[in-house]
């Protein structure tokens, strides 16, 4: 009897530990299962370092590396979590020494890309009240001030493209330039920064379609402008995400009380449904955005991701109406059907992400459809990884 009982006590108690694996593993589950820390968690796992997203061999500063730390910035915001905050600081740190200076960077270039990670130092001397973080923020902000512009007063994309204003380039420097100027100017520069989104709508977009060619150069001179309106030929998803993004980002700061709120405002709707009109059945949308049937064009994963961020966030802040949720949630389930795989390892991994696109320069870039929907395609892109990061946050993914 007491053997029997002893075996029956034995598996009773290995029953509960069963049980309780079990238990744990399916809670373990629920946290894991957002996509945003299963993503992170990827990320992390293959670079220790921030700076070796992509796969580069050495520290750089620049905005691709960042883009994913903003993203990690919301994630370490939303869950307390300790390890995204440090996997930002660390990457900082890198490169801001003891006295602000900044390794990697050089402002004589003028290149806006360069004030782009600089939007990372915010949070960072809010916490640590490090005085070189603020004195980096500020050697960013000169740069701002000496950027030249166009003859309308546009930012120059970088000093080696004379009159040009690319959308990627109101990414890169209007979310600082926003947060520079209400900590530390009283937002004098808040109406510099309305008129740069200004120029863009008044400019650089399609009136049939809605939507902005990825560059404008006001000058019309260089070769792939358009002789009458400046313009570059072709409508690219991830240009798009860039200014959509940017109107989302600034917003969050922009006073509401401003005379310049209300237009951004619009000019987010505007964009906004014009995507609406664009979405494949997927849910996605694709490389070359409005002409969907180009030879080679695809179904492109960072602008869907953008897409489906700056939607839900526009909806979740109160900028665009509800319905715009549903459209940013089909883009994600768009994306997890399509473009999302795990590997035996529980690595999440995200395809057909168009690689770098420019315009001009050496071999010359002539900004055709053809030339966008022959780019290079990547798996686990920066850009769309922080992207779909940021996406999952805003969705509750």
């Amino acid at each position: 009897m007491k053997v029997k009982n002893k075996v029956v006590n034995t598996i009773m108690v290995c029953l509960f530990f069963v049980t309780a694996t079990m238990q744990a593993q399916k809670d373990d589950g629920k946290v894991n299962s957002k996509w945003s820390e299963k993503k992170a968690a990827s990320i992390m796992k293959r670079y220790p370092q921030a700076w070796q997203i992509d796969g580069v061999d050495k520290p750089k500063w620049e905005y691709k590396p960042t883009f994913v730390l903003v993203a990690f910035n919301d994630l370490y915001k939303q869950t307390k979590n300790v390890k995204y905050y440090n996997y930002i600081k660390e990457y900082l740190d890198t490169f801001v020494d003891s006295t602000g200076a900044i390794s990697q960077y050089n402002l004589s270039d003028y290149n806006i890309d360069y004030v782009s990670p600089g939007r990372l130092l915010f949070d960072l001397y809010k916490s640590t009240k490090d005085a070189r973080y603020l004195k980096a923020m500020q050697l960013l902000k000169s740069q701002i001030d000496g950027q030249p512009r166009t003859p309308s007063g546009g930012f120059w994309h970088k000093k080696i493209y004379p009159d040009q204003m690319w959308l990627d380039g109101i990414y890169m420097h209007a979310p600082f330039y926003t947060k520079y100027t209400i900590a530390f100017e009283n937002g004098k520069g808040l109406d510099d920064i309305a008129k740069q989104f200004e120029l863009l709508h008044d400019h650089a977009f399609d009136p049939k379609t809605g939507l902005p060619y990825h560059a404008w150069d006001e000058s019309k001179q260089i070769g792939w402008a358009n002789k009458e309106t400046g313009t570059s030929p072709t409508i690219w998803a991830r240009g798009i995400g860039w200014y959509i993004l940017a109107l989302t980002d600034v917003l969050d700061d922009f006073p509401k009380d401003h005379p310049k709120y209300k237009q951004l405002i619009s000019y987010l709707n505007e964009v906004a449904t014009a995507l609406e009109k664009q979405q494949d059945k997927s849910g996605l949308w694709y490389q070359i955005t409005d002409k969907a049937a180009t030879d080679g064009n695809y179904l492109e994963a960072s602008g869907s991701a953008m897409f489906s961020y700056a939607l839900a966030k526009g909806v979740n802040n109160g900028y665009l109406p509800k319905r715009f949720k549903k459209t940013a949630n089909k883009a994600f389930d768009g994306i997890l059907k399509n473009l999302i795989t795990t590997d035996p390892n529980g690595e999440v991994h995200l395809s057909e992400i168009s690689a770098s696109i420019g315009l001009g320069g050496k071999p010359f870039r002539d900004g055709s459809n053809a030339y966008y929907a022959n780019a290079k395609k990547s798996i686990d892109n920066s850009i769309g990884v922080g992207a779909f990061i940021m996406a999952a946050i805003e969705l509750k993914r």
